[in-house]
């Protein structure tokens, strides 16, 4: 009881939900960064996935080793949870990772970064109208009219040719690995009412890395792993941020109204964009007016969406 207490702190919840936020907004330049050490070309799909299935795999792995050595004892799924990690597998992982990791090799770092920011408006659109499990307030709509504003004058172009740019290959991936994000974190929050949240974030990334790893070697993709040091930290790094982040950020739902934890969510595109701009080169797309009005967008969107409600739970 203790430790549920000290995970309802506010400074608790600031300092954890900050770490979650940076480290998903890390994953941008470090999934392009791993397709250069890799030698992942954009158009090598099955390279791809591979590359993202053996990334999950290991941070399912690293998530049960963690919780089993916290538990002093290993930490194995529940017969009864079992349908809930296949379908969190395919919603979290599979179909997300799938295509966002495809979304990202045809568009930029701080593209995908921004649009990244759209889970948390297709999360309230989902909890509203399709599961009910929320009304529809007057910050809500005013927040995701705000968010969707951002990402379409992120696409537009003021230099010449097609005026609005939008691929489905690209940016258009991207918005449905959102969507499938939502519908996990809904997910989550439904789950870990009944199972222990880290058990199920753990399983459901071996299983979801796991299909992935299969599909893609069915296909044909073989990825060169004699890239080096370098190479192998990147992975263990990326698998680090799925294993820490996502686990974080369920016990954090798990513990907390959900719009006290949300509210950071508008951190996440600004670590992004910052860490693309540095890492990927990308400091004078970064600093494109629609790309700055678009992160202010996006992050006003996100902020307004939960600011009354987080006043409301102090």
């Amino acid at each position: 009881m203790e430790n549920n207490d000290r995970l309802t702190k506010l400074w608790v919840v600031f300092l954890l939900a900050m770490l979650s936020c940076f480290l998903w907004g890390s994953a941008t330049p470090s999934i392009k960064t791993g397709y250069e050490i890799f030698s992942i070309a954009s158009s090598d799909t099955w390279a791809i996935i591979q590359f993202a299935g053996i990334r999950f795999f290991l941070a399912g792995i690293l998530v049960i080793l963690f919780e089993s050595v916290k538990e002093k004892k290993f930490v194995k799924p529940e017969k009864e949870a079992l349908p809930s990690i296949v379908k969190l597998g395919f919603a979290q992982t599979i179909i997300q990772y799938f295509c966002f990791y495809i979304g990202l090799a045809h568009t930029s770092g701080v593209t995908g970064t921004i649009l990244s920011g759209s889970g948390g408006f297709f999360s309230i659109l989902m909890a509203c109208f399709l599961f009910r499990q929320e009304k529809m307030t007057t910050n809500k709509m005013v927040g995701v009219i705000l968010g969707f504003a951002g990402i379409i004058i992120m696409n537009i172009s003021f230099s010449g040719g097609s005026m609005f740019t939008f691929t489905l290959p690209g940016e258009g991936l991207v918005l449905l690995s959102q969507i499938s994000y939502a519908l996990s974190g809904i997910l989550v929050k439904r789950y870990s009412a009944r199972f222990n949240v880290v058990m199920l974030s753990g399983y459901q990334f071996i299983f979801g890395g796991l299909v992935m790893i299969l599909v893609s070697l069915i296909a044909g993709a073989r990825i060169d792993m004699t890239v080096g040091i370098a190479g192998y930290i990147l992975l263990i790094y990326m698998a680090l941020i799925s294993a820490v982040a996502y686990t974080v950020w369920g016990i954090l739902m798990k513990h907390n109204p959900v719009s006290r934890v949300s509210i950071f969510n508008f951190m996440t595109p600004l670590f992004g964009v910052l860490l693309s701009a540095i890492f990927l080169n990308e400091v004078e797309q970064a600093l494109q007016i629609n790309k700055l009005l678009a992160l202010i967008l996006v992050s006003l969107g996100i902020f307004i969406v939960n600011r009354k409600s987080a006043e409301s739970t102090k």
